[in-house]
């Protein structure tokens, strides 16, 4: 499997990664990521590890998204001198994250870190086990989850 980025990431946008599923093709992007952002990256990635036992990771849009088995909660992206940590459901999570991106979603909040030690490793991981608490969800697993036969029927 090939992960393609934007050789230097002046364009501003997260990358040009395929989309895939699995650990390996999030450890690719990050291991592709200029400093400081693959540092960020790796950080991020660690906290999520240790915040969510059965971690799902894939690449999705040109960034890292993470979940469970149930769905996806947040992603990160890379850009240009920082990462973006958003959380699909943001607007329901406390406090709520206070940066709101562009064309990611009305209930789309995050954080954006410029060095590793911007991060604040309590309040990420809170919020990384409260988002996934409250996973996305597709119309289509939606439908697949009612469309499950319901005791008592």
């Amino acid at each position: 499997m090939t992960i393609e980025l934007h050789p230097d990431m002046s364009s501003g946008k997260a990358s040009d990664a395929k989309n895939a599923d699995g650990d390996a093709p999030v450890f690719a992007y990050i291991a592709r990521l200029p400093e400081p952002q693959r540092a960020i990256a790796d950080a991020v990635d660690a906290i999520a590890a240790r915040a969510l036992p059965g971690l799902r990771r894939g690449v999705k849009w040109g960034m890292a998204y993470y979940g469970l088995d149930t769905g996806w909660c947040f992603t990160s992206g890379a850009f240009v001198g920082h990462v973006k940590v958003m959380f699909i459901r943001g607007t329901d999570l406390q406090p709520e994250p206070p940066v709101k991106p562009v064309a990611m979603g009305k209930h789309t909040r995050g954080i954006e870190l410029t060095a590793v030690e911007d991060i604040d490793e309590p309040q990420l991981m809170s919020w990384m086990q409260q988002a996934a608490a409250m996973p996305f969800e597709t119309a289509q697993q939606r439908r697949r989850r009612e469309d499950l036969p319901r005791s008592g029927r």
